[in-house]
């Protein structure tokens, strides 16, 4: 027997972990009077876009090895893996440069992080949702 989840529990699910993510980034700017921390968090909102731009190509096994791969796909995902690495590296950076403190910087970071994964799992979610018939919002 599989477990099916509605989308509405899917959106309220995702949108309580996302403010999550918000309130450690907010967290680690106002208790340190310090808003250093929020470039990083525009790094991670920034960085699903160059996946969703470059397609949605599905992989096969059979595509591996041609030599007519797509580079553009492969493009973006290189520049959202540069912003996530970046988005990782900014708050320790910031805190060598003694910007943030210790805490600060672990707020940020995790924060960041979780607000990346929530758009991910977001796009997971409803990747194939629309396509189904028996998996729609009223029904």
């Amino acid at each position: 027997m599989e477990l099916r989840i509605s989308p509405l529990t899917r959106i309220i699910s995702l949108s309580g972990f996302l403010a999550s993510g918000f309130l450690f980034v907010i967290l680690s700017c106002a208790l340190y009077h310090n808003y250093y921390p929020l470039f990083g968090t525009l790094i991670f909102l920034l960085a699903p876009i160059p996946n969703s731009l470059f397609g949605r190509k599905g992989y096969d096994t059979s595509d591996f090895m041609s030599d007519t791969t797509n580079n553009a796909r492969d493009f973006g995902h290189f520049l959202t893996s540069m912003m996530v690495t970046s988005g990782i590296v900014l708050p320790f950076v910031f805190y060598h440069c003694q910007l943030i403190g210790s805490v600060s910087c672990i707020m940020s970071m995790v924060g960041g992080l979780i607000i990346y994964l929530s758009i991910i799992i977001f796009s997971w979610f409803f990747s194939t949702s629309w396509d189904s018939e028996d998996d729609n919002l009223f029904g």
